[in-house]
């Protein structure tokens, strides 16, 4: 099992920074993907919502065109901790951030485990 924790969330100003963290514990060995969604107000999570992934391994990261560019994504290893970046943030920015980690569990079967979800609101 592993359990993700964000935080970083809040109110920001349009052409603001904010950096969201996840935060990630138990079983962190079997996780092969991080990954950050972000959905609008009111509405349910899909997969397309991903905005963000990071491959630990190697550190491959890969974007949504609507966040490269403005967005950044690492990871403090030693923390267990994965960072997002936002810079120029835009209303269009607001809703909800979720951090989800992708691993195999003892029978290699893939498992996804999510946070409880950061708000972010971009208004000024």
């Amino acid at each position: 099992q592993v359990q993700l924790v964000e935080s970083g969330g809040g109110l920001v100003q349009p052409g603001g920074s904010l950096r969201l963290a996840c935060a990630a514990s138990g079983e962190t060995q079997t996780i092969f993907a991080m990954r950050w969604y972000h959905q609008g107000p009111g509405k349910e999570r899909e997969e397309r919502d991903m905005i963000v992934s990071i491959i630990p391994v190697n550190d491959t990261a890969s974007y949504a065109d609507s966040v490269k560019g403005r967005f950044t994504i690492s990871r403090d290893s030693t923390k267990n901790t994965h960072y997002l970046e936002m810079s120029n943030l835009n209303p269009a920015d607001t809703g909800e951030y979720t951090c989800n980690a992708r691993g195999r569990n003892s029978w290699g079967a893939v498992v996804d485990y999510w946070g409880q979800g950061t708000r972010v609101t971009v208004s000024s």
